[in-house]
């Protein structure tokens, strides 16, 4: 199977007290993506892995990891 990617979107959201809508507003797309991103459910393109990188103020894979499927 196909690795997957990993994120900490949703912790370091809550951990900065933002609502899905401000860090949507942040990185510029829709609340839509990040509840989809946060859910596992679609992987960021790399500028917005480097947006999420730059808001957070971490590197990028302390957001994202790459998962090796089993």
């Amino acid at each position: 199977m196909a690795p997957t990617v990993q994120n900490r979107v949703k912790e370091l959201r809550i951990a900065k007290g933002w609502t899905q809508q401000e860090l949507a507003d942040a990185v510029g797309v829709s609340r839509q993506s990040i509840n989809s991103i946060e859910r596992q459910r679609y992987e960021p393109s790399l500028p917005l892995a480097l947006r999420f990188a730059r808001v957070f103020d971490k590197p990028t894979d302390s957001i994202f990891s790459l998962e090796e499927a089993q």
